[in-house]
């Protein structure tokens, strides 16, 4: 019986000189695009430093009127308008129990600026009309449903400094909660600075302030340079290989013309 030849091939054992050098190139260039994903990445860590936004050094300076009952109209205003700026957020959406904490002290604070017993009452009838319609809706294009809506805007973003067609005065009806008006509840208030400070703070280093073609530095690198480099990598593998063919002779040989 005639010896079987091992046909088998081990990437980590190559047998022959082609493929050793093959192997060699592959690991080469995988190190180099590790190190220019990941490397990146540990890299943005050590550099990072937590840095808040002006929003929350803004809440910081009024949190403890609020909490004192000692603090100024302007002060409650700027306490609102800080909550409203967290409320925009897209990523609070997943966090119901956060939104709630934000919603009380949203809606605590609009009903505290109000003057006067009749205008307070009124309101919180028109909150409680709202939710109500606003559950049985079936149709966002509602003309009832927009009115109302409208109205709450209209009565209280003026309150806030803020007018009709921004994005913080558009969150009112859906974030006041009529139930939250009278009362800012003490679990509540422990727990807002913490969401607060949360997101409003943010990992920040020379990475990510560094503008670079008109995007930060950070975006450039992941977005678009690592998309060159892999590109670019895999050229140099297709070169690479190409001339290893030609140094070994791979290209030499004429193919056998069929009869």
């Amino acid at each position: 019986m005639e010896d079987q030849k091992d046909y088998r091939i081990s990437f980590f054992k190559p047998t022959t000189p082609f493929s050793r050098t093959n192997r060699n190139l592959v690991i080469v260039l995988v190190l180099i695009w590790a190190i220019g994903v990941f490397g990146f990445q540990i890299l943005l860590r050590i550099m990072e430093k937590p840095t808040p936004e002006k929003t929350l050094t803004v809440f910081e300076n009024v949190w403890g009127g609020i909490q004192s009952g000692s603090a100024s109209q302007d002060e409650k205003i700027e306490f609102a308008n800080s909550l409203l700026m967290v409320l925009g957020k897209t990523t609070l959406t997943a966090k119901p129990d956060k939104r709630a904490v934000l919603d009380n002290a949203l809606s605590w604070i609009v009903y505290d600026l109000m003057s006067g017993d009749s205008l307070r009452s009124s309101f919180i009838t028109e909150m409680s009309d709202f939710e109500k319609q606003k559950a049985e809706l079936s149709d966002l294009q509602d003309p009832d449903y927009i009115k109302a809506k409208t109205s709450i805007i209209n009565r209280v973003a003026p309150m806030l400094g803020l007018e009709a067609y921004e994005l913080k005065a558009k969150l009112l009806p859906h974030e006041l909660k009529s139930d939250g008006l009278v009362e800012f509840k003490a679990e509540n208030q422990k727990k807002l600075p913490g969401i607060m400070s949360l997101y409003l703070t943010h990992n920040r280093s020379a990475l990510t302030d560094t503008i670079f073609l008109g995007f930060p530095f950070h975006y450039f690198y992941t977005a678009v340079f690592l998309l060159i480099m892999f590109v670019s990598l895999c050229w140099v593998y297709s070169f690479k290989i190409d001339k290893l063919h030609q140094k070994m002779g791979n290209y030499d040989k004429k193919p056998v013309a069929n009869n």
